[in-house]
């Protein structure tokens, strides 16, 4: 709200007394320039240097500054909100959780003069409650709320300052950052509104939001961790889509900075034109595994520029990268078109399209096997049906002979479809 009001009022500068998405004894401010972007780094460490150091001189007297409130702030707001779709959320039930944050003062009005059956949660904050249990970094609640709220079709969740957003599907399942560009990207693309077919994420973007813009059409350009770098590519590059896995989305068009409740209405808005529910509206993508680990540090900047860690990113990097090149396969597996031959043999659809199994038998190792089966997905994402790496396992007999056991996805819907396995020296083919 800030970074929009700053422009709309042209005033020189906004100042947000926030925590963002933690606790409230992480409360800071968050300071935004004329044309509401978010201060230079270099500016904020000048800014932080005066203030500890006292290199200044207070107002006194005639010199002091004057404070108005302005009682159209809100109304402002929600009316810029309402303006970025065309449409109304008619029809639509859905719960949304406010953190006890920035939110609280705007999301019942906002949804509600949009037509929306809104249950609010969470919005009643007292200056120690914010995020505390609630909002997009504490998801259960809200999960459990759209279950058991009959007919809701969505959650929604903004973290305390209101610059995030996650969504919950109509079954209780967590949506994050990742599916919402691909959701709201696909959206613009199709009507022409996406710049240049370019979406800006960053280095925790799983893989398969870039696999999923290769299918599309759109160009996945990833930075450094922080909405100010994906910020900072976007301009660059005169992008208008970007975002993280949090749910922290900009969306240039309609504000200068992430904002939770602009990411709300695009998000709603596009599964509402594409005539899909949230849960089938997600199938657009399928996430790969991934790991994320929180690593608690005095000086999170000091890793930057340590050759140590520079040393362990890179082996990490080189530990994976067989996932990419076919070069990386054991050296033992010498003929890789024709092992992916064998695997494809594996696989194979009728002209109803209902999988059939056929086994095989290779000497190849576990570990051969699942390099291969991960590969063949990642290299030949146009088969009609393909191999899940996620359910891929090798059972080896005594005589070293390998045998697939695998789960079969659908890849417009992503739903298992059905197992098969059989051990070497088993007669039995069992279907689940």
């Amino acid at each position: 709200a800030v970074a929009y009001l700053v422009m709309k009022y042209k005033a020189d500068a906004g100042v947000m007394i926030s925590a963002s998405h933690n606790p409230y004894p992480f409360n800071g401010i968050k300071i935004f320039g004329g044309e509401g972007f978010k201060l230079p780094d270099d500016l904020e460490d000048q800014i932080e240097t005066l203030i500890e150091q006292g290199n200044f001189v207070l107002a006194t007297g005639d010199g002091l500054g004057q404070i108005s409130h302005s009682a159209t702030a809100v109304r402002d707001y929600v009316e810029h909100l309402k303006s970025t779709i065309p449409t109304s959320l008619e029809g639509m039930k859905i719960v949304v959780d406010c953190a006890n944050g920035s939110a609280s003062a705007t999301a019942g009005q906002l949804f509600s003069q949009l037509g929306a059956d809104a249950a609010i949660l969470s919005a009643s904050p007292d200056g120690v409650n914010i995020n505390e249990g609630c909002g997009s970094t504490h998801m259960e609640a809200l999960c459990e709320a759209v279950r058991s709220t009959p007919d809701a079709v969505a959650g929604v969740a903004f973290d305390g300052d209101a610059d995030r957003c996650l969504f919950v599907d109509e079954k209780g399942n967590v949506v994050d950052g990742d599916f919402i560009m691909a959701i709201c990207g696909l959206d613009m693309q199709q009507r022409g509104k996406l710049r240049r077919s370019t979406i800006v994420g960053t280095v925790l973007t799983n893989l398969g939001f870039a696999r999923f813009c290769e299918a599309n059409g759109m160009h996945f350009a990833a930075t450094k961790v922080g909405d100010r770098y994906v910020l900072e590519a976007m301009r660059e590059g005169g992008f208008v889509l970007g975002g993280e896995q949090s749910g922290h989305m900009i969306f240039l068009e309609h504000n200068s900075t992430g904002d939770g409740l602009v990411t709300a209405l695009q998000f709603l808005a596009a599964c509402k034109r594409a005539g899909k529910s949230i849960a089938d509206a997600a199938a657009v993508m399928t996430r790969f595994p991934q790991t994320l680990v929180n690593v608690h540090v005095n000086d999170k900047h000091a890793v930057d520029n340590n050759a140590a860690v520079a040393a362990a990113v890179q082996a990490a990097e080189e530990a994976v990268a067989w996932a990419k090149r076919p070069s990386m396969v054991n050296p033992a597996v010498t003929n890789y078109d024709a092992l992916k031959l064998d695997v494809q043999r594996i696989v194979r659809t009728t002209d109803a399209g209902t999988p059939v199994v056929t086994m095989v038998s290779v000497p190849m190792a576990m570990a051969h096997w699942a390099c291969l089966s991960r590969m063949l997905v990642m290299d030949e994402p146009s088969l009609a049906w393909r191999i899940h790496p996620q359910y891929v396992e090798a059972l080896d007999s005594q005589a070293g002979t390998a045998w697939l056991q695998i789960m079969f996805a659908d890849v417009t819907g992503r739903r298992p479809l059905a197992r098969s396995w059989r051990h070497a020296g088993c007669g039995a083919v069992s279907d689940r």
